[in-house]
């Protein structure tokens, strides 16, 4: 387990006067990045955060090398709200991409359509989730956003018997043995055939682990972690811990084995020759509850960190040195996009809403009071936890507000599980307008008034099936894509 593969992220964010007006001398050559993506790992689930139990060797020592960036949030904690943010740089409020299994529209401005005129060739392995068409079908070209190599399938949880569609044939093949072992090696090769290339490359490896379900992870990796050994956070209630330690068992499971793909693949970057002048990142979707703060085990979309905030590991050493770095400056979602553009030089298409941070990258520097928003716009959680609400994350806060007004404010380096709501507490009641004022700041400049989730649904017209999102069963399946049906107030 010595060998994990690296994740390489090319992050394309908005343009910022601030942060782009004096950016230094970009290296000679364009950067290849390679983007390493997992589903469901939460951010404190690695040894160099702080987990007591977890075994993530590689990622601790690509975080040696690179800049963490810890207090990065997913946008909207779930999976097509997530991959469509992170694909257009935009917030789900203004593609109408907050449900799960909707299709992204074709005229969106993605990823890989922006990078390839700028002389990029790319590259996607893995789970796409934003097709639409149903979980199983076969995704053509036309749909891929700009992909040209594509292993990929819309949504697949069978970890050891996954499918993916290649090239224009649709017909459905199948990742040998654990599919995160198989993508890897995929992705090594997709890397030494383009290393000495003349073009640079951007490389997308979108894993399904550490997702549920838990119990299918490699038998030797979950040997590693008996339950009754698991140490959990405080802020799991008892009545839940029995089940949070056998779900941990298979996620920590997931995870070793996650990062031993890394290993694998930082491992080929190294030996190809490209490390210096390579981008890569690791990071996650959204995270997973475990039972913290009584959310039943394999839940996210809530506003706490267990779901919201992520891992994102940049290393650049062309830019930065070999020496890493913990940065306090926030990141969301659309901002990744812009900053992956923004490091390798490319233009950033006028419709990303993110911001670019690639001057964090560049000159060592943080950005005081910046203020990262996430949101649950139509949660389809549980129904005791499916509750709208609007935050930013600061470098040292979280501050969340549902319709009813403040909900929910911790301090996160005095308490790190969020046990201690300051949100009603008089003597915090400057910090609470404080941080309402930077929410509100942010809802502004996109353009969102912070209605039900009622109100969004039918914006966008979707039509919803029990489970509370965009209906993906064979028998069910009808293609949405979101259109806007209703005017707003605010636009």
């Amino acid at each position: 387990m010595n060998n994990l593969p690296a994740l390489v992220l090319v992050l394309t964010f908005a343009p910022c006067a601030a942060l782009n007006a004096a950016e230094p001398q970009k290296p000679a050559a364009k950067p290849n990045i390679v983007y390493l993506l997992a589903d469901q790992w939460r951010g404190s689930a690695t040894g160099y955060a702080g987990d007591p139990v977890v075994k993530t060797p590689n990622l601790d020592r690509l975080a040696k090398e690179a800049l963490n960036f810890r207090n990065a949030v997913s946008v909207c904690p779930v999976c097509t709200p997530y991959r469509a943010s992170l694909m257009t740089g935009r917030y789900p409020t203004s593609t109408g991409m907050f449900l799960n299994d909707a299709h992204l529209p074709d005229e969106e401005v993605c990823f890989a359509e922006a990078i390839r005129p700028a002389g990029y060739t790319t590259g996607y392995i893995g789970k796409w989730h934003l097709d639409g068409h149903g979980r199983g079908a076969f995704i053509p070209s036309s749909r891929r956003q700009g992909w040209e190599y594509w292993k990929g399938a819309e949504c697949d949880h069978n970890y050891n018997h996954s499918h993916y569609y290649t090239g224009d044939s649709g017909e459905k093949q199948f990742w040998n043995g654990y599919d995160a072992f198989a993508q890897t090696r995929d992705a090594q090769q997709y890397i030494r055939d383009h290393a000495r290339g003349a073009a640079p490359f951007m490389l997308m490896v979108s894993y399904g682990t550490p997702h549920f379900p838990h119990n299918t992870a490699p038998e030797e990796y979950k040997a590693l972690y008996p339950p009754e050994k698991i140490q959990l956070p405080p802020n799991v209630p008892e009545e839940l811990q029995d089940k949070a330690r056998k779900e941990a068992q298979g996620y920590y499971a997931h995870c070793t084995a996650l990062d031993k793909c890394v290993g694998d693949v930082l491992q080929t970057v190294a030996e190809t020759g490209i490390a210096e002048n390579t981008i890569v990142v690791f990071t996650s979707d959204h995270g997973e509850m475990l039972g913290s703060h009584g959310c039943p085990p394999l839940m996210k979309q809530v506003a706490w960190s267990e779901s919201s905030r992520v891992p994102f590991l940049l290393r650049y050493p062309a830019v930065h040195g070999r020496q890493g770095r913990v940065v306090d400056t926030p990141l969301t979602t659309p901002d990744i996009m812009p900053t992956l553009l923004g490091l390798a030089g490319v233009a950033i298409p006028g419709s990303v809403e993110g911001e670019s941070l690639s001057a964090v990258v560049r000159e060592g520097r943080e950005i005081p009071g910046r203020a990262a928003l996430y949101m649950g716009v139509a949660p389809f959680v549980a129904p005791a936890f499916a509750k709208e609400y609007r935050a930013v994350r600061t470098s040292q806060h979280t501050y969340v507000r549902s319709l009813e007004g403040p909900w929910l404010l911790f301090d996160n380096e005095q308490d790190p599980h969020q046990l201690n709501n300051l949100a009603a507490k008089p003597e915090c009641a400057s910090l609470c307008e404080e941080l309402d004022g930077k929410l509100n700041a942010e809802l502004k400049r996109i353009g969102d008034d912070f209605r039900p989730a009622r109100a969004y649904i039918a914006e966008w017209g979707y039509e919803i099936a029990e489970h509370g999102s965009v209906a993906y069963s064979d028998k069910e399946m009808k293609v949405q894509t979101p259109r806007r049906k209703t005017a707003t107030g605010s636009r």
